[in-house]
């Protein structure tokens, strides 16, 4: 088989699969692991594919940049949004990632809601003007323009002085090997600040990020209180997040209403 036969062999195995084990595919194939490494390798370089310990998983569609993303799963973001906002009780206190399944979130909150917001994303804070009971803190910092949220160190040192009910957290790859992860290192570190300010952080997971993973890890999935997603029951991903005792809260409409329930327990 040519190299070019082999990595077309390797992106479908990884669309069908969900992941590649080197060894396991250089047995199959009869060539070296260095032969598959070196594959991965390339398709990495390219975009193709994300590089773990033993072979690859799929890279995350979340890693492109925001106004193309804006146009990504728009209405399971909004049943995701539409989820998460259900979750906010009257006088919390939210802190609210960036991204843009956390813009819908923003737009998705009741127009009466009395709450407390906080977030380092403008356009999330900017959002919010329109809603009047919302008690608005935008943290500052250097902004990181993929996702408009700030970062850094002023940014960390501002969220120690937070304590929330909740965070809804967003992420560019949900995995059972690899948790929760995103695309910037310096991203990641915020994230975990503000995961550590709240009681429960719950993750705003669209379909297309079920599955994926990208370089930097943001927490591992036994931090978090559950997973909102739209991706449906019987994904492959989904299923494996029950047998890990993940709560998956899902809004996709194959989710039968007991089941959902059920996740919520």
């Amino acid at each position: 088989m040519l190299a070019a036969q082999r990595r077309d062999l390797l992106m479908e195995r990884l669309k069908t699969d969900g992941r590649i084990v080197a060894k396991d595919l250089a047995a199959e194939l009869g060539v070296s692991e260095d032969s598959i490494r070196r594959d991965l390798r390339e398709l990495a370089d390219a975009g193709l594919c994300q590089r773990v310990y033993g072979g690859a998983l799929p890279v995350s569609p979340a890693t492109a940049d925001y106004a193309t993303r804006m146009a990504v799963s728009v209405a399971g973001k909004e049943r995701i949004a539409k989820r998460a906002a259900a979750l906010i009780r009257l006088g919390s206190t939210v802190i609210l990632d960036g991204g843009t399944t956390a813009l819908a979130l923003a737009k998705a909150l009741p127009a009466d809601l009395e709450a407390t917001i906080v977030t380092h994303s403008p356009t999330v804070a900017a959002a919010l003007v329109t809603h009047p009971k919302v008690e608005v803190f935008l943290i500052g910092g250097r902004l990181f323009k993929h996702s408009a949220v700030t970062c850094g160190a002023a940014a960390a040192e501002a969220a120690e002085g937070i304590n929330a009910d909740l965070f809804f957290l967003g992420v560019t790859g949900v995995h059972p090997e690899t948790g929760l992860t995103t695309g910037d290192s310096d991203e990641a570190a915020m994230k975990r600040t503000l995961a550590k300010r709240a009681a429960d952080t719950y993750v705003l997971a669209s379909s297309e990020k079920i599955g994926a993973a990208s370089p930097f890890t943001v927490l591992p999935l036994s931090d978090v209180a559950g997973v909102i997603t739209d991706a449906a029951p019987d994904e492959p991903t989904v299923q494996e997040l029950g047998k890990l005792g993940v709560s998956v809260l899902g809004v996709s409409p194959s989710w039968p209403a007991r089941e959902a329930a059920a996740s919520d327990a």
